[in-house]
């Protein structure tokens, strides 16, 4: 359900045992700040876990929307979402003394929720948590659903726990402070719903790229999404649907979680990775017959002309791809499970892939024995 107070839309997400907002909008400090007090004058102890980078980003929100609260800052990037870091915030939260009315601030991108996510679902088996994402990947998908958790050496996103936020603030002038390179990582997650459940949303990128957080059409775009990976949660919060479902949403991420294993973390963000898994999904689907070539091309010049890789910078090992699919979340029966598209705007769960066809595909992004 969409509200509208002011230049703030509201969005709320409702599952079986749960419902919260989603806030989206522009100078979201003060709604943040009267949340906290309230909180505060319940009883509640907050800290805020942080990266280095946002801290020194946005001096001016952490003092007007969560001054004075306690923060940890974690060092940037996708190797903070690891055991130690996930340690270090634990004693985070036992050094700050929160109890199980206690709440934990994410304030960051995907890597800063997941863990902060996963920390404050194990800390006492369970505290809340708030989510103020600050990368617009993270606004349109990781904030947004309740996965948490963290990287193994063995694969992404392995350990972790479904822990519903109790609010989401998505304060769009934030992205004033984002690199170029990470505002379009942010837009594969953008394009990946217009492929899979928006065609309209597929044809308005095609037709004009966005490719700056000053596009006026962001704000309806975020919320779009939102809306849309809301809808999907509360039809299936724990991926459980034996087809469709939130499965869906995986769209492209087996092939681009196993290019971020294979390459090491870091080597792509994670919306470069899922890009090039959206052309592997695209060429899977046309071998199966439910899209064109033609609609294979349009994916491919829609992931470029927003600055994003259509295929490997450099060649990954075959053999070692395929290790790394082994080892992804969304095996099942000791098969993989792909998401297709039956068209652009249109997707469906496929679990009989034949192997030599994955090779074939990895092989035409640059893949070698």
């Amino acid at each position: 359900m969409i509200t509208n107070r002011s230049n703030i839309t509201k969005i709320t997400v409702t599952t079986a045992r749960e419902s919260y907002p989603i806030y989206i909008g522009r100078g979201l400090e003060a709604l943040l700040a009267s949340q906290i007090k309230e909180l505060i004058q319940a009883g509640s102890k907050i800290a805020v876990v942080t990266d280095v980078t946002v801290r020194k980003a946005l001096p001016s929100f952490f003092e007007s929307g969560l001054g004075g609260l306690p923060v940890l800052e974690v060092p940037s990037g996708e190797t903070s979402k690891r055991m130690v870091q996930f340690e270090r915030v634990l004693d985070f939260l036992a050094a700050e003394g929160l109890d199980r009315g206690g709440v934990v601030v994410a304030v960051g991108g995907g890597v800063i929720g997941d863990l902060t996510g996963y920390a404050a679902a194990s800390w006492l088996r369970g505290v809340h948590f708030i989510q103020v994402p600050t990368t617009l990947l993270s606004m349109v998908d990781s904030s947004v659903g309740g996965k948490t958790g963290i990287n193994i050496a063995a694969g992404k996103n392995l350990v972790g726990a479904f822990h519903q936020p109790i609010a989401v603030y998505e304060d769009l002038n934030i992205l004033k402070t984002l690199p170029s390179r990470e505002f379009a990582a942010g837009m594969a997650e953008v394009m990946k719903y217009g492929m899979l459940a928006d065609a309209e949303l597929f044809e308005m990128l095609e037709a004009t790229p966005l490719l700056s957080w000053k596009d006026e059409r962001l704000a309806s775009v975020v919320q779009r999404n939102c809306q849309t990976k809301a809808d999907v949660v509360n039809a299936d919060e724990k991926e459980l649907s034996n087809s469709g479902g939130r499965a869906l949403l995986n769209l492209g991420h087996t092939f681009g979680h196993a290019i971020e294993n294979v390459a090491g973390y870091g080597q792509y963000l994670h919306g470069e990775a899922i890009a090039i898994g959206f052309v592997a999904a695209a060429k899977l689907s046309e071998h199966y017959g439910y899209i064109s070539a033609i609609d294979t091309d349009r994916v491919i010049s829609l992931i470029e002309s927003h600055g994003l890789p259509s295929s490997l910078r450099s060649p990954l090992m075959i053999e070692s791809l395929f290790s790394a699919m082994g080892k992804d979340k969304k095996v099942r029966a000791g098969s993989l499970r792909f998401v297709v598209m039956d068209a652009i705007g249109v997707a469906a769960t496929k679990d009989d892939v034949a192997s030599d066809v994955v090779d074939r595909i990895w092989r035409g992004l640059g893949a070698v024995d």
